[in-house]
């Protein structure tokens, strides 16, 4: 694949009619999102499970009757396609060595906290021929993901203001379940939760052309976004938000109205859609918008704030 949207180079290994997928990951979100997804997923085979905690990999693997694998290439050598639910520097690495292995990546955001390692791992999907997705909430979840493409349609944005406030790390209750994770507990909600915002500003907006970070209470960071269409947007970003304070939303303002992101549901059934187009763009050749190369884009944008910041 490429950046301007070619076609992928040849696979080195056909795509299978029933792809196998693998699954490196044992945390929440491979056990509440990846995995069930995985096994219900009419197109492919839920092949295995490979996890840093062998005992957690082992109880995963067994609640779907899979294999537990102790090595992550090994999965990679019997698999068609990698789906990672790792901390990004632990993806990023084990991204590449999955594209060298001939693995579709289905990858979880943010790919990478560097520009450097994310860049990698679409290099490596790009040298070696393989298909790569992200799997961005938004893009694929019903209906925000119709939204986003309808209002990509659209011309004449003037503005738009996002804002994502996780009670990950609440400051007056009790913590989520994804509040033991201590790459979150480093990089807050800029990294958790900006590729969120930023997968939906940048296809309506276009591309960055400058932004400004600023930050605010708690672990609140505040962007402030120019586009090349002309657009300017602010996001909102956090995990630490008072739990009566949390909530999502993002709205657009241009010359053909007002436009408000609808809520969403159904987050394994997304996760399903995003390892369909991984498959289509596989099969098709033609690379998904939502691939490792967007990706890191985002991951430029974000550590270009993180810079700013000071972090």
């Amino acid at each position: 694949m490429t950046s301007a949207g070619g076609p992928l180079e040849s696979p080195r290994r056909p795509v299978a009619a029933r792809p196998r997928v693998g699954l490196l990951g044992t945390g929440p979100w491979a056990r509440r999102t990846h995995a069930p997804a995985l096994a219900a997923h009419a197109g492919s085979e839920f092949a295995g499970v490979w996890g840093r905690r062998p005992e957690a990999a082992a109880e995963l693997a067994d609640t779907y009757g899979v294999k537990v694998y102790d090595d992550p290439d090994a999965l990679f050598a019997d698999c068609d396609v990698a789906a990672f639910a790792l901390p990004p520097d632990v993806q990023a690495p084990l991204a590449v060595r999955a594209a060298a292995a001939g693995c579709g990546l289905l990858l979880d955001k943010p790919v990478a906290t560097t520009a450097e390692d994310a860049h990698a791992v679409a290099d490596a999907a790009d040298r070696h021929g393989v298909a790569s997705v992200v799997f961005l909430t938004l893009r694929f979840a019903e209906p925000a993901a119709a939204w986003v493409e309808e209002q990509a349609g659209r011309s004449g944005w003037f503005t738009a203001a996002a804002h994502w406030l996780g009670a990950v790390f609440p400051p007056d209750g009790a913590p989520s379940a994804y509040a033991d994770s201590p790459w979150r507990k480093t990089k807050g909600g800029l990294w958790d939760v900006g590729p969120h915002a930023l997968s939906v500003l940048l296809p309506v907006l276009g591309d960055v052309t400058a932004v400004t970070a600023a930050r605010g209470p708690s672990d609140v960071v505040q962007l402030a976004l120019r586009h090349t269409s002309g657009a300017a947007s602010t996001a909102v970003l956090s995990l630490g938000a008072p739990v009566a304070a949390a909530g999502v939303g993002l709205e657009v303002r241009g010359a053909e109205g007002v436009f408000s992101l609808p809520n969403w549901t159904d987050v394994p059934g997304a996760y399903g859609r995003a390892l369909d187009a991984l498959l289509t763009a596989a099969r098709t050749g033609v690379p998904d918008p939502r691939d490792a190369r967007f990706a890191a884009r985002l991951t430029e944008i974000l550590a270009e704030a993180e810079q700013q910041l000071g972090a």
